[in-house]
């Protein structure tokens, strides 16, 4: 069929902790073969935690591939067969100490589909209720409340790079602007 490949066989070249690097082979529809290589991740959720005055959280946190610090809002990595709903209130609590009242599905995004099968869900949460974070062992990060608008100003000037981040707040403002 138009724009399908087959996979031939397949290969895992790497399994690790996070993810596997996968090696195929592809029938093109042409008949002609080519190699395909990538990540298989069991994808993330990651929260737009929003207050009634307006600010949101974010949280800064060394991103060691990237090798400096970065403003992101809260994220996490799905474990095989979680539900995304659930990983994200998890997250929202452990990387801010917060729950919230009401959550509201903003659809997935596919950060990088050349080469992962990595799919991000995104949520907006509204209600919040504060305690205290609960990082995992090895995570060391900074809550930060930013006015919204600033933090959107932060992802068109360049100060916000991380692409998820990017997307719902971006998102978020775009439903903002249209009523919805």
């Amino acid at each position: 069929m138009h724009l399908e490949e087959k996979t031939k066989d397949s290969a895992i070249v790497y399994d690790g902790r996070i993810f596997k690097i996968k090696r195929d082979n592809a029938l093109l529809e042409d008949g002609s073969t080519a190699v395909r290589e990538f990540v298989v991740h069991y994808g993330g959720v990651c929260i737009l935690p929003v207050n009634d005055d307006g600010t949101i959280l974010l949280v800064k946190q060394y991103r060691y591939p990237l090798g400096k610090v970065t403003l992101e809002v809260p994220a996490g990595k799905l474990e095989k067969g979680e539900d995304h709903f659930e990983a994200g209130k998890r997250e929202l609590l452990e990387e801010t100490g917060t729950t919230a009242g009401t959550f509201e599905y903003l659809g997935e995004i596919a950060p990088i589909p050349a080469y992962t099968t990595e799919i991000i869900h995104m949520y907006l949460a509204k209600g919040l209720t504060f305690s205290a974070p609960d990082p995992d062992d090895d995570e060391f990060l900074d809550v930060v409340r930013i006015p919204f608008e600033e933090a959107l100003e932060m992802v068109l000037d360049g100060r916000i790079t991380d692409s998820k981040t990017m997307i719902i707040i971006m998102k978020a403002a775009l439903m903002k602007n249209s009523g919805k």
